[in-house]
């Protein structure tokens, strides 16, 4: 991928791991997948296609890197290049939609929203992962001096806004609020919103023995007070109505 390509549209993980197979297993405790139509906003090279046909064979993805698509195509089916504003299927279409780790790049992020809603079935379900506000480290890189710095940079999400979005100004981050904001004025039931912590599969590959410690204490978190507000990822799952 070229580097302008990794800033705008991110650089998501090409391997399954740990950490994909934990959020599989949560977006299957909130939607059904059993035998249901299921569509990948921003597949990638399709890991989560590949994953959900475990589930179902009516298992569909889209992007916008024509490249992605291309590669994705040569081992998975229903494969297409589409902006997640402006989705090429028809209204209530599919049983779940996901959005992973995508709604930061869009070029907008609301009408990215009211795409998925569109295409999904009345009693269906939208499972948005997005980047939390309060986790510690910008994980997405900086803008510095001129030139991109990546890498995971500390403190960026808690500056004011108008610093924030000069040092980050190619990928949004979300309050709670925020993210739940963009779903008002559609019908629809919020069935469960958390925070996430990482699944510090980097960190496995070293040490797997200190990997196993920092999950056991990290995933704890995500049930206590305060502290179940501040993971990497948001986890926000509705159903239309």
């Amino acid at each position: 991928m070229s580097e302008d390509k990794t800033i705008t549209l991110g650089h998501p993980s090409y391997v399954w791991r740990a950490g994909q197979e934990r959020r599989l297993e949560m977006i299957r405790r909130h939607a059904p997948l059993e035998g249901a139509r299921i569509l990948d906003v921003g597949c990638g090279l399709g890991i989560y296609v590949r994953a959900f046909r475990r589930f179902s064979d009516q298992v569909y993805g889209v992007d916008v890197d024509s490249e992605k698509v291309t590669q994705a195509s040569q081992e998975l089916p229903n494969i297409q290049t589409a902006p997640a504003e402006e989705l090429p299927f028809a209204e209530d279409f599919f049983d779940v939609v996901l959005l992973h780790e995508v709604l930061e790049h869009v070029d907008d992020d609301h009408q990215a929203v009211c795409e998925a809603y569109r295409v999904t079935r009345v009693g269906g379900r939208i499972v948005v992962f997005a980047p939390n506000r309060l986790w510690p480290w910008e994980t997405h890189g900086v803008f510095w001096r001129g030139q991109y710095r990546f890498g995971n940079i500390p403190l960026v999400s808690y500056l004011p806004n108008p610093l924030r979005n000069r040092l980050a100004s190619h990928v949004r981050v979300y309050t709670g609020r925020d993210l739940r904001r963009l779903f008002h004025g559609l019908p629809l039931r919020i069935l469960h919103h958390s925070t996430i912590y990482p699944g510090f599969d980097n960190l496995a590959a070293r040490r797997p023995a200190l990997a196993r410690l920092v999950r056991g204490v990290t995933y704890t978190f995500e049930k206590m007070p305060l502290l179940c507000s501040c993971g990497l990822s948001h986890l926000l799952v509705v159903q239309k109505e």
